[in-house]
């Protein structure tokens, strides 16, 4: 499809008063969503996002929770996210629908970039950072009861993938890998109730954290963030495995996969004592890490990789997720020693 026909029909639905000069693609090329920079006549820039996965309601139910977030977080978090651009006081979506196509279109004013941190981080950086997201968690924490309602959750994302395989398991592959990720769906609906999980708080969170979606100033505080692709409301420590992955001893990498084992280094157990010291963490939650990685693997590699990753990634990583993933989950994890290094009960 030509995409720069429908963001042209997405703006002259928002402004067709203002005329569009250029459209640039400037999307990740590991992601299928699609990002533009839009040049006006007048050289006023603006970003454009398109989607065509998932569900159009979800999709302006997430950027709505968004905008409203970045505009109740207080300081020093008033700027960081990108601000959508709002029509009759309402963040603006446009749905192309013909045929087999249904395309999204929402526009978000440019983000401010200062500082990346370095693809691998020195202690500094990562106590640094433990800190500031146990700030920012705190800040997101301390609007959540303002923001609208969320339909998604854990559970139905899970149930959706259970559907899934029951109306054609031969979408995950053979018989036997299908009866694998049912196994690991049901371990995971069955050991939610361990975890007291009616104690831990709901607020927003943004799951996909790489050195490449976020800046920092030079004192290494938030600055900016942007690409909300995974974004939910949910529990703070669904943000945690990818921290786990920007501190990690490997670091960034252009080539990538999504092992379990960065979240038993000490590098991200020093992560987690600085953000503990801000916003303090419960053994529980803790405990919980383990599942939130299954669930990660379940519904953003296998359910929905091929969506969110070009296909020689998704292929890569869902034959990743049989071969390593999963079955490094109840293996590899070892919860005890966090919550000792954390001094928890």
């Amino acid at each position: 499809m030509d995409y720069s026909v429908i963001i042209k029909a997405a703006w002259d639905g928002y402004d067709a008063s203002k005329t569009i000069k250029t459209i640039e693609d400037i999307s990740a090329k590991v992601s299928t969503n699609h990002v533009y920079r839009i040049t006006f006549d007048d050289d006023d820039i603006i970003i454009a996002k398109l989607s065509y996965f998932g569900k159009y309601e979800h999709f302006k139910e997430d950027h709505r929770l968004i905008h409203a977030l970045s505009n109740n977080l207080l300081y020093p978090f008033e700027t960081l996210l990108s601000k959508s651009l709002l029509k009759n006081n309402r963040v603006y979506t446009y749905r192309y629908k013909q045929g087999k196509n249904d395309v999204w279109v929402v526009f978000y004013n440019p983000t401010r970039i200062m500082t990346r941190l370095p693809r691998q981080l020195e202690e500094e950086h990562i106590m640094k950072l433990g800190q500031q997201v146990g700030k920012f968690h705190k800040a997101c924490s301390r609007v959540k009861n303002v923001l609208p309602k969320s339909s998604k959750t854990l559970r139905t994302d899970i149930n959706i993938l259970l559907e899934q395989i029951a109306n054609n398991e031969k979408q995950f592959g053979s018989r036997m890998q299908a009866d694998y990720i049912k196994y690991h769906c049901e371990l995971f609906l069955k050991n939610r109730s361990k975890y007291n999980l009616n104690s831990f708080e709901i607020i927003p969170v943004f799951i996909d954290w790489n050195i490449g979606n976020f800046s920092v100033t030079p004192d290494l505080e938030l600055y900016s963030r942007w690409d909300y692709d995974w974004f939910r409301m949910s529990y703070r420590i669904l943000d945690f495995y990818f921290f786990s992955r920007v501190v990690s001893t490997i670091g960034d990498r252009t080539v990538f996969s999504y092992v379990i084992d960065t979240m038993m280094e000490d590098r991200f157990i020093l992560f987690l004592q600085e953000y503990h010291k801000v916003n303090p963490l419960k053994a529980d939650e803790i405990r919980f890490l383990k599942e939130v990685y299954r669930f990660f693997i379940l519904n953003y590699v296998i359910k929905d990789g091929k969506y969110f990753f070009h296909e020689q990634y998704a292929k890569k990583l869902q034959a990743e997720a049989f071969d390593i993933y999963l079955p490094s989950v109840d293996r590899d994890f070892n919860a005890e020693k966090i919550i000792d290094a954390l001094k928890l009960t």
